[in-house]
């Protein structure tokens, strides 16, 4: 491969990072981008190398964050092994699909994430701390796993709130919680596209349609860590809010283009067959911007209860003292200006 694509790669990948560690979460959205755009990867490679990247970002912030003691490990293993399940059915399904509608299928997640992003982080207040739902959080484990093993983005935008509701946590816990979540699921899902199970008489082989130069996939992984810890020891200098809703932004108009990339052309030749097409094509195209309208004008939703306020309040001024550069991955949005509790959830 070229000299300056990887340079270019290389500094894309060191902003993919930064915008990791200001944020919190949803910068290694654009990993797959990068992989398919500029370092000329087959779609199901960089979703695989992408799942690759997540899940070792995701484990780089988790050992900050245990360190910190700030993770609820039984409600996030519960939540994991419920996701691994999913991702790695998601990853078996999507090595068999065409990598055009794989594509297509990720735009529409960073089209949702940059949404999430734009609107900024939802409060939720602690539910069920008289005990875990379990139905719920393997239900939804699985089912934001099957996401994740498809398209190859962590989904930690899904994953927070959902431990945040079902696990009664924090929103802080659930944040820290998260990354042991997306990494388990990350890992299954990049099993689930990387082997084939059960073909040819062998139980396990190399899935040749997925595999991955590694020399660029370590590459890019270890500039994203750089990146993260750039952007985690500056984060306390940037607004996080106006930062997050501008990065949204631009995740938005990646999701734009890679959609037209992929769907433009069918698009075009059925709107070409006639007025009538044509005519649906318009009336599509205003309602998705409408959908899209809307849905970031309705804002972050609903307050928190004080007694949330004074509890996220109480743990932040003990953590205050911890503000140290964390390691971050694809975890949910969340206020990168805002301390983490270093203690586990109050139950």
């Amino acid at each position: 491969m070229a000299a300056p694509l990887l340079a270019l790669a290389a500094f894309l990948s060191i902003f993919i990072g930064v915008a990791v560690g200001l944020l919190g979460g949803g910068g290694s959205i654009l990993t797959t981008p990068l992989l398919v755009y500029v370092l000329d990867f087959e779609a199901k490679q960089a979703i695989t190398a992408s799942l690759f990247l997540v899940a070792v970002t995701s484990m780089f912030g988790l050992i900050q964050h245990a360190r910190a003691r700030r993770v609820q490990w039984r409600t996030g293993v519960i939540f994991g092994v419920a996701g691994m399940v999913g991702a790695f059915i998601g990853g078996q399904l999507g090595a068999h699909l065409p990598g055009s509608l794989l594509l297509g299928a990720f735009a529409v997640m960073m089209g949702v994430t940059a949404v999430a992003m734009i609107r900024g982080r939802q409060k939720t207040s602690s539910r069920h701390a008289n005990g875990l739902p379990l139905f719920r959080i393997l239900l939804d484990g699985f089912l934001v796993g099957l996401v994740t093993g498809l398209v190859g983005a962590g989904g930690g935008f899904l994953v927070v709130p959902a431990l945040a509701l079902l696990g009664g946590l924090p929103m802080g816990v659930a944040v820290a919680t998260s990354l042991l979540v997306i990494s388990m699921k990350a890992v299954a899902g990049f099993v689930g596209y990387a082997f084939k199970f059960g073909v040819d008489g062998q139980f396990i082989q190399a899935n040749p349609e997925t595999q991955i130069d590694w020399s660029v996939t370590l590459l890019v992984t270890g500039f994203a860590i750089v990146g993260a810890l750039i952007g985690s020891r500056v984060v306390g200098r940037i607004h996080p809010d106006r930062l997050r809703t501008g990065f949204g932004w631009f995740v938005l108009v990646m999701a734009v283009f890679m959609l037209s990339q992929e769907a433009g052309p069918t698009v075009v030749d059925y709107a070409s067959g006639g007025w009538l097409n044509l005519l649906l094509v318009i009336v599509g195209g205003v309602a998705i911007v409408a959908l899209f309208t809307w849905l970031i004008r309705r804002g972050p939703g609903t307050p928190p209860a004080p007694a949330e306020i004074e509890l996220e309040a109480e743990l932040a001024a003990e953590s205050g003292a911890d503000a140290a550069p964390n390691g971050s991955s694809d975890a949910a949005p969340e206020s990168a200006g805002e301390a983490s509790p270093e203690q586990p959830a109050r139950r």
